[in-house]
């Protein structure tokens, strides 16, 4: 009985101490943009569920300048999974997707895959890519 107080006492302290992080290695996803514009900047939200992303609630989101040749985020520290991305080009740098009087973008817009929208965002099925413990990269056009 003593050898398995002991043992069970050794597990409890390694658990105690162990870093729940370390099972899922952290990955970085690299999105490079082809824009047609160096004004402005191109805003990309990330998504980690279907949920998220029809509630357009990203788990991360950035904001990188266009005036360089080229754009690229970059999101790090994301454990493997499921993700989806939507991002637009703010031409006039207001911080905001523009649209017409009817609600349809006036300002270049994307998304993960280079999915093709239907009648409103792409489809979280056509966007969603996978992010392994190697990262991901992707390029994508914003028309």
């Amino acid at each position: 009985m003593h050898k398995r107080s002991a043992a069970l006492s050794t597990l409890l302290f390694a658990l105690a101490f162990a870093d729940p992080g370390a099972a899922q290695p952290a990955s970085t996803v690299e999105i490079t943009f082809e824009v047609g514009a160096s004004t402005g900047a191109v805003m990309a939200a990330l998504y980690d569920s279907e949920a998220g992303y029809g509630a357009r609630k990203p788990v991360r989101a950035v904001r990188v300048d266009a005036d360089s040749g080229r754009v690229v985020a970059r999101f790090e520290g994301l454990p493997p999974g499921t993700y989806a991305l939507q991002a637009f080009h703010d031409l006039n740098g207001d911080g905001r997707m523009n649209t017409n009087v009817v609600g349809f973008p006036t300002e270049p817009f994307a998304f993960s895959n280079n999915a093709q929208p239907r009648g409103g965002p792409a489809s979280w099925s056509a966007a969603a890519f996978q992010l392994g413990p190697q990262g991901a990269a992707q390029t994508v056009t914003i028309r």
